[in-house]
């Protein structure tokens, strides 16, 4: 070895070969692919990606192998792949690295099917990311980023059902003709003197410590006459390009390190005739390439992975789909954090619980006060048997303990309340229980999205009507007649919100008419509905058909509400009032819905505010802020007192003491 000397450094490992005039051939990496790439890949399909099959950028991780006849590992992690849609939109920049991660370029061909993977050309492919190679190399972009020269690929398919992949990888090698030839081969320690060797792994140990240059494994070596060891970047080729290179034969390092330090033993420095064509020379030439592994690989995580997880991922699956065609401004994340209450968990609530979280909502709260019964399970889709015995559990709590069972992911709370309500006297010695059960009830709906009126009777939807009018809440009423069903949106409370001081309007936000709550088309206050009643009349007596459409309706008019731009302001809308599809993906938002199963008909209709509604209008909601429970105690006890108050009492008397006076005398024709 000359006195000065220039070497091009490789941080693959090469063949142990120790004679002359062999064929010069380095270790390609071996993959390895941990399970958070996976994981993150899903994620990117489902969320963001959908049916997009463009090349994904890629950044692989690895670093000088410690075993001398073990070649470098290649891994791929979740952070190999870009993290969301924007990241993978705006920023390509490799991710960073350490000195145990070194960061190479790579890049993903996803397939969408299993027969897309099996019919590409991976030939072609090998050739086109060879050609990038080259092509990096006449730019002199090498020179900048040497790590491009390991730049790497990979096949997939991703069946999300299953959760199991299909990938293949490939290290494009560039093949020159004629083959380089070796004409030495040995262990460094055995090539330089003690002082050359203790000077180039000094300069080693600090090129790999520095933060600029620990990921940069493609370097050239000058050792001085003074055996000084210097490490320069490629870019800086010139400086020494008539050192180590004669006669078309050049030498080379091949790095290796043991603890984390430079090991002169287990690197080799070698000596290589290399003579490339003149088709290599050229930048329009597709180079013939080898690097794909020897086969395919398939990694199933379904039984590796949490069953909750599993859960998760396989409920969100139908409706992250509906983003990559139908449904693309779906918003998951609005849907997962609202929190509804469903006041009443039987046959309607149990049927609003599950399509809530077919619809991926996850905070859940059932409000009930009744015990299972036995004929409850046939109807009430959140019980069984089980529930019934022993007088029953506690049906809020039992419907929670189902819905958890279902879906562990749910966030499902059952909260055992009685809803106080008009025309039901307060006894003496419930006052104190009753108020409570007031101030529970009011503190749930304030900490809640949506409510859900889903109870048997209609004066149990007065108080939390009142309640919702007056925290400005989402409110959906869904009410069962034998063959009839209603499913309504509540309007937004009269609340003024252009003044802050909790005025109160019959406007609404959008400065239009307010829509119409459950009450605002009565003529008389609520009260009690339950006392001598017959058997039928005091069970809710319906078709079995009935309590699923009602429940589906109610839920898909809160998805087209929180999808709606004016929210709870949104303007209610009928059949026939429909703009196009690309600006109402969810189809028209009506106020009501009534159906009728026996002429299988169902209308949409709209209801505007009433100045005399028992549970909305600015007269009741402005007493209850002035008065709190002392005046719910009072609409409680005393049901006309809501009549009083708001006028209906005044406009009954009129409507009642008006006279027509008929004019019992026959027009002629000639005065008609």
């Amino acid at each position: 070895m000359a006195s000065s000397s220039s070497v091009v450094s490789s941080s693959s490992s090469s063949s142990s070969d120790k004679g002359s005039g062999r064929i010069l051939q380095f270790d390609p990496f071996q993959s390895l692919v941990d399970e958070g790439f996976w994981h993150r890949l899903s994620s990117l399909k489902l969320d963001s990606l959908g049916l997009d099959q463009s090349p994904i950028p890629l950044t692989g991780f690895y670093a000088p192998c410690s075993h001398p006849k073990v070649s470098n590992r290649l891994t791929l992690l979740a952070e190999s792949l870009p993290s969301d849609f924007k990241e993978l939109q705006f920023s390509l920049e490799r991710a960073h690295g350490n000195r145990n991660r070194c960061p190479v370029p790579g890049t993903l061909y996803n397939m969408n099917t299993f027969e897309s993977f099996k019919a590409l050309d991976r030939d072609s492919l090998l050739k086109k990311e060879a050609k990038k190679i080259l092509d990096d190399i006449h730019s002199g972009k090498v020179e900048e980023d040497s790590a491009v020269l390991s730049r790497f690929f990979i096949i997939s398919f991703a069946d999300l059902k299953k959760w199991n992949f299909l990938h293949w990888l490939a290290f494009p090698a560039l093949v020159v003709g004629p083959p380089a030839v070796v004409l030495n081969l040995q262990p460094a320690r055995e090539v330089f003197n003690q002082g050359e060797a203790q000077s180039l792994s000094a300069a080693l140990n600090e090129w790999r410590n520095s933060s600029l240059t620990t990921g940069v494994l493609y370097f050239l070596v000058s050792i001085a006459s003074n055996s000084c060891a210097t490490i320069r970047q490629l870019k800086d080729w010139k400086a020494c390009q008539d050192d180590g290179q004669k006669d078309g034969k050049i030498q080379f390092l091949c790095y290796r390190e043991k603890r984390g330090f430079a090991d002169m033993g287990l690197s080799l420095v070698g000596e290589a005739v290399i003579s490339p064509s003149k088709d290599c020379r050229d930048p329009q030439c597709v180079p013939k390439a080898v690097g794909w592994e020897p086969k395919p690989k398939s990694i199933n995580l379904a039984e590796s992975m949490n069953p909750e997880r599993l859960a998760v991922s396989a409920a969100d699956l139908n409706l992250k789909l509906m983003r990559w065609r139908t449904l693309p401004s779906l918003d998951l994340g609005t849907l997962s954090s609202v929190r509804c209450l469903l006041l009443g968990a039987g046959t309607l609530g149990c049927q609003v619980a599950r399509m809530l979280m077919a619809w991926g909502v996850r905070k859940i709260t059932l409000l009930d006060s009744g015990l299972v019964a036995m004929s409850n399970p046939v109807r009430q889709s959140l019980y069984t048997l089980d529930d019934c015995l022993d007088g029953g559990s506690l049906k809020a709590v039992a419907a929670a303990r189902t819905l958890k069972r279902i879906f562990p992911a749910v966030e499902a709370e059952g909260v055992t309340l009685s809803i106080p309500m008009p025309g039901h006297p307060v006894p003496t010695n419930e006052v104190a229980r009753v108020l409570e059960d007031c101030e529970r009830l009011r503190d749930l709906i304030a900490s809640h999205d949506v409510t859900f009126l889903l109870t048997d009777t209609r004066e149990s939807r007065w108080l939390p009507t009142l309640l919702c009018a007056s925290e400005n809440k989402i409110a959906i009423t869904a009410a069962l007649g034998f063959d009839s069903y209603l499913v309504m949106r509540h309007g937004a409370g009269p609340l003024s919100v252009s003044d802050q001081t909790n005025s109160l309007s019959t406007v609404d936000g959008n400065g239009g008419q307010r829509l119409g709550c459950y009450f605002c088309g009565d003529v008389v206050a609520p009260i009690d509905s339950t006392s001598n009643r017959t058997l039928d009349q005091q069970c809710t007596v319906t078709r079995p058909g009935l309590a699923p459409i009602a429940s589906a309706l109610a839920v898909e008019l809160l998805v087209g509400l929180l999808h709606h731009p004016n929210g709870i302001y949104a303007p209610g809308e009928i059949a026939n009032s429909i703009m196009s599809s690309s600006e109402q993906p969810f189809g028209i938002l009506p106020h009501q819905i009534r159906g009728l199963l026996p002429q299988y008909s169902q209308v949409t209709l709209i209801g505007h505010a009433s100045n005399s509604c028992t549970a909305c209008s600015t007269t009741v909601v402005s007493e209850l802020r002035r008065r709190g429970t002392e005046f719910i105690l009072q609409a409680i006890d005393h049901p006309t007192y809501l009549e009083d108050l708001t006028g209906l009492t005044e406009l009954i008397e009129s409507a009642n003491s008006f006279k027509l006076d008929w004019d019992d005398e026959t027009d002629d024709a000639d005065d008609i």
